[in-house]
C-alpha cells in the first residue's frame, strides 16, 4: 500500500459513497441500523467518516443496499481498507484533533480566522511552546513536547515545494498586541509572519481594531477545501474537549460568505506586512 494514502480523506469518501447508496436505496439510517442490528449513531459515523470502516462493515452494507455489481463492492472495500492505514501523526499517539491535522494534510487551501492565537501553521518554535504551556497548564513537559512536534510537522505543508498548501489567514489585530511568552518571542514571531507573507501561496490580512463590529466576533473557524471534486469542503471549529466539522452545502457557504466580509474589513495584504512590522518594532523597542 502507497504510503501517501490518506486515511481520513479515504474515510470521508467512501463514508459519502455509502450515504449515497442508502440514499438510493430510499432507506433512512435508522431502519439501516436495525437491519445490521447496530446503533443509530454507528451507521451516521461510518456516513460522515469519523469513524473507521472496516471490510465487514462495507460487506453487510453491501448487502443491506443490495449491490450487485462486485466492481463496485470490491472498490468499496478496497478504500476501506486503505482507510485503516495510518497517516504519520498516527505515529505520536492518541491526538485529539487527529481528523483535522488529516483533513488539513489533503487539503488543496486553508483559510483561517483567527482573533486571539497565531494560527498553528504560522507559529514559530518558541511561540508555541508559549502558547501550549499556557493553555493547557497542567500538561506534562512530555505532552508539551509532543505538541510542539505535531505542529511543527504540520507546517511541512506550506513548504512543500511540489504541492504547497494555499493558505489564507485573517488575523484579528488583538493577537498581534497580547504578548505571548515575552517580547522577544513575540518580536521573532512577527518578523516571522512578515516573511511568510511574502511567499506566493500565503496570503496575510490583519483585521484592524477601528474595523469595528464584524462577522469573525463569533469566533474562529477555518475553511478547507480538497483538490479532489468528489471530497467536500469542510468547515472546522475547534473546540476545548470536541472539535465540530460541517460539511452541509449551505453551512460552507454561510461560512464562505463571512470570511469574504472579514477579507473586506482588513486590510490589504501589502498593509498588513507593514502593519505587523509596525508591531514588531514596537516589541523590539
Amino acid at each position: 500500500m502507497a504510503s501517501n494514502v490518506n486515511p481520513t480523506v479515504r474515510r470521508r469518501r467512501l463514508g459519502q459513497e455509502l450515504r449515497r447508496l442508502r440514499e438510493l436505496k430510499g432507506m433512512t439510517a435508522e431502519e439501516v441500523a436495525e437491519r445490521l442490528l447496530v446503533s443509530q449513531s454507528k451507521i451516521s459515523r461510518l456516513e460522515n467518516g469519523r469513524r473507521s470502516i472496516s471490510q465487514r462493515d462495507v460487506r453487510d452494507l453491501c448487502g443491506v443496499y443490495e449491490v450487485d455489481d462486485h466492481r463496485i463492492v470490491d472498490s468499496l472495500m478496497q478504500m476501506a481498507k486503505d482507510s485503516r492505514q495510518q497517516g504519520w501523526w498516527h505515529a505520536f499517539g492518541d491526538i485529539p484533533y487527529s481528523v483535522y491535522i488529516g483533513l488539513e494534510t489533503d487539503a488543496a487551501s486553508l483559510r483561517v480566522y483567527e482573533s486571539l492565537i497565531v494560527p498553528g501553521l504560522l507559529q514559530t518554535r518558541e511561540y508555541a511552546q508559549a502558547v501550549i504551556e499556557g493553555m493547557w497548564p497542567e500538561a506534562t513537559s512530555i505532552d508539551v513536547d509532543k505538541r510542539i512536534q505535531i505542529r511543527l510537522k504540520r507546517q511541512d505543508r506550506l513548504t512543500d515545494p511540489v504541492n504547497p498548501l494555499r493558505f489564507w489567514a485573517v488575523i484579528d489585530e488583538a493577537l498581534l498586541r497580547r504578548v505571548v511568552g515575552n517580547r522577544q518571542i513575540m518580536t521573532a514571531q512577527l518578523e516571522h509572519l512578515a516573511h511568510l507573507s511574502e511567499q506566493p501561496h500565503v496570503t496575510l490580512q490583519v483585521l484592524p481594531y477601528d474595523a469595528g463590529a464584524h462577522p469573525g466576533m463569533y469566533g474562529k473557524f477555518a475553511i478547507l477545501e480538497f483538490h479532489d471534486a468528489l471530497d467536500a469542503s469542510v468547515v472546522y471549529l475547534e473546540g476545548v474537549t470536541s472539535d465540530l466539522y460541517l460539511e452541509k452545502a449551505n453551512d460552507v457557504q454561510s461560512y464562505t460568505v463571512m470570511y469574504e466580509h472579514l477579507r473586506a474589513k482588513a486590510l490589504s495584504a501589502e498593509l498588513s506586512r507593514a502593519f505587523i512590522h509596525e508591531v514588531a518594532d514596537g516589541y523590539r523597542d
